[in-house]
């Protein structure tokens, strides 16, 4: 499974972005997909999961602000980010959990700074 992330880049507080993730390779259909992102100095944290099914649950700290959708025919997962804060400054990593297996992609950097 290989994952292409894109859609990062500078934006400044209160701004939106959209991270786009196609997975291609041997997907399963029931796969679960989502983001997770590592600030500076920080360990990697789960921002937010789809489900198959299209159920979500996301991170405290990004609750109301960002939406994670999936289209299923294109093997594709987006987080769409808005109000972004400076603390939301992170690399963005998207993921594949499939056959208890994880995959990554190669992360995609969020800046959010004046």
């Amino acid at each position: 499974v290989q994952l292409q992330a894109s859609g990062g880049g500078l934006v400044q507080p209160g701004g939106s972005l959209r991270l786009s993730c196609e997975a291609s390779g041997s997907i399963y259909s029931g796969n679960t997909m989502g983001w997770h992102r590592q600030a500076p100095g920080k360990q990697r944290e789960l921002v937010g999961r789809i489900f198959r099914s299209g159920s979500t649950n996301y991170a405290d700290s990004v609750k109301g602000r960002f939406t994670i959708s999936r289209d299923n025919a294109k093997n594709t997962v987006y987080l769409q980010m808005n109000s972004l804060k400076p603390e939301d400054t992170a690399v963005y990593y998207c993921w594949v959990g499939q056959r208890g297996r994880d995959y990554w992609g190669q992360g995609t950097l969020v800046t959010v700074s004046s």
